[in-house]
């Protein structure tokens, strides 16, 4: 049967429940947004302006950093839009860059937070090989391999979505998500289905095995030391720890939620849309900026120089 439609823009219908309030959730997603910027810039802006920071663990934390402001930015300006228009449409192109963005920012967010548990398995259970595993050379290539893996792997699911002929216009949703736009066609979309089980594999669980191991490995290691050895080694890996368990639940929640699409109050389901664009990237930066002392020291003495100037 051939499908043929001229199906160019895309009805966001996720704010259609939202209407009543739609300037309340302007001004809170505006919030939440600004807070965003300024606490992840903040602590960017003192790692890169302190050379006694220019080490790997922080150079990694300033990458989760710029990845949190790169996959909010893939939403809030959009959804800010939104939110004071009459009308929630996108185009077709528009929509499958933005799900593109935010699945590229998903993507880079857990191999960055499996970089950084590499980083914390050398630093503790191989210290003194450390300086030789763990060059800024090295970090520069995990890096690399962050940001150029995620975005490769999603450009073959932005052609296969592309690609595809839409019968319907609507997305229950307030962004654009792959998964709902390839449910918009009425083809064949098995190449979709299977690419997209085989990215959420490759994507979610080799890190999600690989941090398990490591920190199996560093207990391991601190079980075996002394208690001031325990407490140091804690005190730099809590902080990752708590950010990646954060991010993974967000992310469960995130594809409950589109398995599930209509099957749940809406407000739940929105809320639950958008909490790995809201949580990670708010308590990344207070986290690291509070929890680790180098970072907090630092802070607190730009703080006080700017209080003392006033």
């Amino acid at each position: 049967m051939d499908y043929s439609t001229n199906v160019t823009y895309l009805s966001l219908e996720g704010h259609v429940e939202l209407e009543k309030y739609r300037y309340v959730y302007f001004v809170i997603s505006l919030s939440v947004y600004l807070l965003i910027i300024c606490c992840n810039t903040v602590v960017i802006y003192v790692i890169y302006t302190n050379k006694c920071l220019h080490e790997p663990m922080y150079i990694f934390i300033a990458a989760l950093l710029c990845s949190a402001l790169f996959g909010t930015t893939g939403l809030y300006p959009k959804l800010l839009s939104d939110f004071l228009s009459e009308k929630q449409v996108i185009s077709f192109g528009a929509c499958l860059f933005q799900a593109y963005w935010i699945y590229t920012y998903f993507a880079l967010e857990f191999t960055l937070l499996s970089a950084m548990a590499y980083d914390r398995y050398v630093s503790i259970c191989k210290p003194l090989q450390y300086a030789t595993l763990i060059k800024i050379s090295t970090v520069k290539k995990l890096l690399f391999f962050c940001c150029f893996f995620p975005s490769c792997q999603n450009s073959i699911s932005l052609i296969l979505t592309y690609r595809l002929q839409l019968c319907k216009f609507k997305l229950n949703r307030i962004y654009c998500n792959n998964y709902s736009i390839v449910k918009l066609s009425c083809g064949d979309v098995t190449a979709n289905n299977s690419f997209g089980l085989y990215s959420l594999i490759v994507n979610a669980f080799p890190p999600l095995i690989f941090v398990i191991y490591s920190y199996v490995r560093i207990l391991d290691v601190c079980l075996r030391n002394s208690k001031e050895f325990r407490s140091k080694a804690l005190q730099t890996c809590l902080p990752h720890l708590i950010i990646f368990i954060s991010f993974t639940v967000t992310s469960c929640f995130e594809v409950i939620n589109s398995r599930l699409e209509g099957n749940m109050p809406h407000i739940f389901a929105m809320i639950m849309s958008v909490e790995n664009l809201v949580i990670p990237p708010l308590i990344n930066p207070i986290i690291y900026g509070l929890k680790l002392q180098k970072i907090f020291t630092i802070i607190k003495k730009i703080i006080w120089e700017r209080r003392l100037k006033m």
